[in-house]
């Protein structure tokens, strides 16, 4: 199994660290309905994208007022989902807090969610906020697949992002970590194997969800184990 020497892991949220696919699925139904759209179609296309960003393309909304009002209105539909935390999220996340210091507290969250809907997710999946706080839309000027989420995520832990590890769930961000000039780990939870490899976005390793992954710390970095073929 891989082993590889980081100091830094920055997590995805939805689809990585939980499950608010229910949620997700009403919410793009309900929006189909009202702009005329293959929800469906959308919510897979979306996948690990700012909601600000996918709402202005899909549903054609320029005006900023009825966009963060719509922002509000698709996540709180989400949260009435009941997101869940996804397996191994939690034994992980226990493992990186086990050894960690407040200078180093080694982890934070890179969501494409807002800074509303986000620790309300987190909350509803009994995961704890990072201790430096997560990075959000709200905190970046570009979403995924820009580098900018990661870049900033490395930033918030005062991080090299040649040193930092990007779990992620979606091809988009999975070439935002890449394009940061992070390694990157693929999860398979809402993308198959193939269908991540055929998206081109070139992971170092896949895996099919986070108990593939263990992590200690060694001195004032982390030790992850890459269980690749589990």
């Amino acid at each position: 199994m891989p082993v590889i020497t980081v100091d830094a892991i920055l997590f995805d949220m939805d689809g990585t660290l939980i499950d608010s696919t229910p949620g997700a699925l009403q919410a793009w139904q309900m929006f189909g309905k009202d702009y005329g759209l293959n929800a469906a179609k959308v919510a897979h296309a979306s996948h690990g994208r700012r909601l600000c960003d996918t709402l202005k393309e899909y549903c054609r909304i320029d005006d900023e007022n009825k966009l963060q009002a719509e922002i509000v209105r698709f996540e709180d539909e989400v949260i009435k989902g009941g997101p869940i935390a996804l397996p191994g999220a939690l034994a992980l996340l226990q493992q990186i807090t086990a050894g960690s210091t407040a200078a180093a507290s080694g982890w934070t969250i890179v969501t494409s969610a807002t800074n509303i809907y986000a620790p309300q997710a987190l909350a509803c999946c009994g995961i704890p906020l990072p201790p430096l706080g997560a990075v959000t839309s709200n905190d970046v000027a570009f979403g995924k697949p820009h580098p900018a989420p990661y870049l900033a995520g490395a930033r918030r832990l005062g991080a090299d992002p040649s040193r930092c590890l990007v779990i992620e769930a979606a091809p988009s961000g999975l070439a935002s970590g890449r394009a940061a000039g992070c390694k990157t780990v693929a999860v398979c939870s809402s993308h198959t194997a193939q269908a991540i490899q055929e998206s081109g976005v070139n992971p170092d390793y896949v895996v099919k969800d986070l108990t593939s992954i263990s992590a200690k710390w060694v001195g004032d970095s982390i030790e992850v184990t890459i269980n690749t073929d589990a």
